[in-house]
């Protein structure tokens, strides 16, 4: 006896509110008693949407990952150049209001690199985005090598530079740093 199918609608729903409650909370600490409350469902509803604990937040992952490349796509702009796309990212990304969601990117990010045969698809994924957007701002002309090396070392900066201003809140020396490399493009 087949059980009932899952609503995909209502699977979406309760996803992207997932999401929500993760930004917002330890990432290691979740649970399934701690998301269905926080979604105001039972676990065994997140198990019938998700299955395992691991699939549902293997999930959670991939939608904030999309959050993150459809955001970095809308920076990007039609026809932005590889500074004007940088900057864009840093501005988007350094925002006080994101600060939660990059807490959460880089918490994950740091149990990846400790457990990257758990977070294959994260570790891949979302740096192949990033570069992906950043290697188009530089036009066709540009050679692939050098547009993903320079991507690469942009992705690299920004993403080390977001990290120390998570780390310390020092935004005027964090700022004044990014202002330094991204002038340099």
């Amino acid at each position: 006896m087949a059980g009932r199918p899952v609503d995909h609608e209502h699977r979406a729903a309760l996803l992207d509110a997932a999401v929500d409650h993760a930004v917002e909370h330890v990432f290691s600490e979740l649970s399934w008693r701690s998301v269905a409350a926080a979604l105001g469902v039972s676990t065994t509803t997140l198990v019938h949407h998700f299955g395992t604990k691991e699939q549902m937040l293997e999930a959670i992952l991939g939608r904030l990952r999309e959050r993150l490349v459809a955001a970095s796509r809308e920076l990007a702009g039609e026809g932005a150049d590889l500074a004007t796309t940088a900057r864009a990212f840093w501005a988007w990304s350094s925002d006080d209001h994101r600060r939660p969601t990059f807490r959460l990117f880089f918490a994950v990010y740091g149990r990846a690199v400790q457990s990257p045969e758990t977070y294959t698809g994260f570790l891949e994924q979302l740096g192949a985005d990033w570069i992906a957007i950043l290697r188009e701002a530089q036009g066709p002309d540009v050679d692939a090598a050098v547009a993903t090396r320079r991507a690469t070392v942009v992705v690299a900066t920004l993403r080390g530079l977001l990290l120390d201003l998570l780390a310390t809140g020092d935004r005027a020396r964090v700022d004044a740093a990014a202002e330094e490399f991204l002038a340099g493009l």
